[in-house]
């Protein structure tokens, strides 16, 4: 099974190339989900009104949970270092992969 997380972000000028830098697939946060067991990938796209949305998938829900556990300070730290870069961010929703 696959799990998947999205979030939508509407990025100010100012700040896009560093969120690009912190939210691509080697970026600030992929390195930190890739420090967990069950991290598969992240992936950043953009769509054309300028607005990102970041996908991030775990081999399963409870993959993720047990990283919010276990690295939950440590992702608190990042989101905190790299707020205000992110401009609006909307969490658009958890997904389970049928099969």
């Amino acid at each position: 099974m696959t799990h998947l997380r999205l979030w939508r972000f509407d990025v100010p000028a100012a700040t896009e190339e560093r969120f690009v830098e912190a939210y691509c697939a080697d970026g600030d946060w992929a390195r930190l989900f890739g420090s967990a067991e069950g991290f598969l990938k992240t992936e950043l796209w953009r769509e054309s009104d300028g607005a990102y949305v970041t996908a991030d998938y775990w081999r399963t829900r409870e993959d993720f949970e047990r990283f919010q556990s276990a690295l939950g300070v440590a992702y608190r730290a990042l989101d905190t270092e790299l707020e205000g870069i992110s401009g609006t961010e909307v969490f658009l929703g958890a997904f389970d992969l049928v099969t």
